[in-house]
């Protein structure tokens, strides 16, 4: 099994510089032998995969079907809305992207099953917990070990994931995001990453289409099509002057609930800041160099306004074939994604953006999708 021994001496140097920060001993001890432990672990169960299951060394990876696009652009709705459908798709589980080994979740679902036996107490505390940790957070992001969820967190294991990003402002200390330009890297992240996915395809039956969404992974556009020939891409698109600063604030929510000051975060917001921008920017040039990947870009607007007729066309342009029970179910959804809207509020002027910035980076994409300019308000 991989694992980034780069990255993670980079974050125990970060972590033991932290002289003042109380939560520094508990973190390097989670670093310097928790995390050793578990990746031991892993890689025994990766190679055990192979020895108990033997239908692992001929799985394959077909037509897998990546959502991207800036973070609260609709890639969560998109992703849910396509997961819906039937045992078209594989997809991973949020509590699915702790255990990145086909033994650990195949053990992990008997273990369930013997718990239903006596009454599921242990899935009762479970559930418990799951409503205590993400609760409070569901009406920035809704979040639970059982929903779909962004599968490059099935990375974890290997060192590889945003998680970290989101539990210590290490942004300008490694980079999760620019793997289209680290040649060094992208291979075997993205090797890992197969492997990954090989084994949620054969946990699900073998025969299923991988179904991701991950903003982070607008970075990996090109790797992916590289990795995954006949891969199929969705891009989310949203006005930047909504979505932009909605990112800025979730992220700043998640490092203020983990103790962190401004001063300790700023300068990793203003990676993310900058990030932003290539988020737009690099699956429209990846995607117009690799012109034979089937793809689409859906506007936000269409997709909260007409989820059955986007999700319809969605299909068309991937060339999947929409059944009639699943088109049931998007009239069934349509009223109730008409009202999708965040309550999470925010505002520009938090994070020193002002719309002549936003509007001057992405000029050609408010002049394509005709987004409201702070000129027009005036």
């Amino acid at each position: 099994m991989y694992f980034d021994f780069d990255y993670y001496w980079r974050v125990i140097r970060y972590v033991w510089g932290l002289k003042q920060w109380p939560k520094r001993r508990q973190l390097l001890f989670r670093l310097l032998v928790i995390t050793p432990i578990l990746t031991l672990f892993h890689t025994v169960c990766f190679l055990l995969d192979y020895l108990l299951f033997p239908k692992l060394w001929f799985q394959q990876v077909k037509t897998p079907v990546f959502v991207v696009g800036h973070a609260r652009s609709g890639t969560t709705l998109m992703h849910r809305l396509m997961s819906a459908d039937g045992d078209r798709f594989s997809y991973f589980l949020y509590w699915e992207t702790f255990f990145p080994s086909l033994l650990q979740k195949k053990v992990i679902r008997l273990l369930g099953k013997l718990d239903a036996l006596f009454g599921s107490p242990i899935f009762k505390k479970l559930q418990a917990w799951d409503e205590k940790t993400f609760g409070p957070f569901r009406h920035m992001h809704d979040m639970s070990l059982w929903n779909s969820e962004e599968d490059q967190f099935v990375m974890r294991a290997a060192f590889v994931t945003q998680q970290w990003a989101t539990d210590l402002p290490v942004m300008d200390v490694i980079d999760i995001f620019h793997v289209d330009q680290m040649p060094a890297k992208r291979k075997r992240w993205l090797h890992h990453y197969k492997e990954c996915v090989k084994r949620q395809l054969l946990l699900n039956g073998g025969d299923r289409i991988h179904l991701s969404k991950n903003p982070v992974m607008s970075g990996w556009v090109g790797s992916l099509i590289e990795t995954f020939p006949d891969a199929k891409i969705v891009v989310m698109m949203r006005d930047p002057s909504q979505c932009i600063p909605s990112l800025l604030k979730l992220v700043e929510k998640s490092w203020q609930h983990q103790g962190w000051k401004k001063a300790d975060y700023q300068s990793s917001l203003d990676v993310l800041r900058n990030l932003s921008f290539e988020t737009f920017h690099n699956p429209a040039q990846q995607l117009a160099a690799n012109p034979q990947t089937p793809q689409i870009v859906v506007d936000y607007r269409d997709i909260t306004r007409s989820p059955r007729e986007t999700v319809h066309a969605v299909y068309k342009a991937l060339g999947l074939e929409l059944s009639e029970h699943f088109d049931r179910y998007l009239q069934a959804q349509a009223e109730r994604e008409k009202n999708h809207a965040s309550k999470f509020e925010y505002s520009l002027g938090e994070y020193a953006l002002t719309s002549d910035t936003i509007e001057q980076e992405l000029k050609d994409f408010y002049d394509h999708y005709q987004w409201p300019r702070s000129s027009d308000a005036a």
